[in-house]
């Protein structure tokens, strides 16, 4: 029999709306099937890191994490490169991997979505060897990500993104790094550098792959606190590709190294950390099992390239 463990954050505002009790309830109803067990726990930030670290010893095959984005990938570099299955509730702020799976954003309706996803093999991306499933970016975007933390439960959603946006560009300053992409190390004078697990390569911010073992960087030219805001003004309405002052490139590994710095903060998947530099990403090719729903984009495109490269094949042989 399976053993399904579902970890609630017991503070999130879906399960403080509907009652602890009542949601949990109605996902070991949803979830529970004649051939799989499912254990569902309440809880809140250190002891919903400690259970998600015990799940694979013991026993579970399937852990699903109804948290944020930062929760969830806490419990990716947990599983990463084992055989547990990561499932996803969206009861964040972003919800950045839910959404790009397509789940909807109501909690019934993400619960039934996820009763009968199947497991796909997807990309992570390591951070000095931590792994991340979204994005992880210096500068601009970790000022952005703290002074969004400060007013995320006093502001609405936009006008709390466009307090952060002119917070981060009175924060922000010059970066003097040296991007080392492949064996090639170029300088540049930034004021922000972003990393993805998968390009966005989908309207909304979304990757409609995350298998295609590549990582992308994404470098913002230091031009001054006017190119800040129409940075930021052209990440809201996603023309970013087509800011001259930001300059994407893919690869398998990055390493960012800080010519006049030893430490920097460090935004990824939404949680800032003071990390030491250099900042080494390297892309992990299918190491996390994720649930993905029927019906999600990620199956059409990843059959797309499995045919593709079988024609490759069938072609050279």
């Amino acid at each position: 029999m399976g053993r399904t463990l579902v970890v609630l954050n017991a503070r999130a505002g879906t399960v403080m709306d509907l009652g602890g009790k009542a949601t949990a309830e109605a996902v070991d109803k949803a979830l529970t099937r004649p051939d799989r067990d499912v254990e569902v726990i309440l809880a809140e930030g250190k002891e919903m890191a400690r259970t998600i670290r015990s799940a694979p010893q013991k026993g579970y095959d399937t852990v699903i994490v109804g948290a944020g984005d930062g929760t969830v990938s806490y419990a990716a570099s947990v599983l990463t490169g084992t055989d547990v299955a990561l499932g996803v509730l969206p009861l964040g702020t972003m919800n950045l991997l839910a959404y790009d799976i397509g789940l909807p954003r109501d909690l019934p309706g993400a619960i039934d979505a996820l009763a009968t996803a199947k497991p796909m093999r997807i990309d992570v991306t390591t951070l000095n060897g931590r792994a991340f499933h979204g994005v992880s970016g210096v500068g601009f975007f970790s000022q952005m990500a703290m002074a969004r933390e400060q007013v995320r439960h006093k502001r609405g959603r936009i006008v709390g993104w466009l307090w952060a946006l002119g917070r981060a560009v009175f924060r922000s300053g010059r970066l003097s790094l040296e991007i080392e992409i492949e064996g090639r190390r170029e300088m540049i004078d930034a004021y922000a550098a972003l990393v993805t697990s998968n390009p966005f390569d989908a309207p909304g911010w979304h990757r409609s792959r995350l298998d295609s073992g590549l990582l992308e960087i994404h470098l913002a030219e230091e031009r001054g606190a006017l190119a800040k805001l129409k940075a930021g003004a052209d990440l809201l309405v996603e023309n970013w590709r087509n800011n001259p002052g930001i300059h994407s490139f893919q690869a398998r590994a990055v390493t960012i190294h800080g010519l006049r710095r030893r430490r920097a903060w460090v935004a990824t998947d939404g949680e800032v950390t003071r990390e030491t530099l250099p900042l080494r990403y390297e892309v992990k090719p299918k190491a996390l099992t994720l649930l993905v729903p029927e019906n999600a984009v990620q199956w059409a495109t990843t059959d797309a390239a499995e045919d593709a490269v079988t024609e490759a094949r069938r072609t050279v042989a």
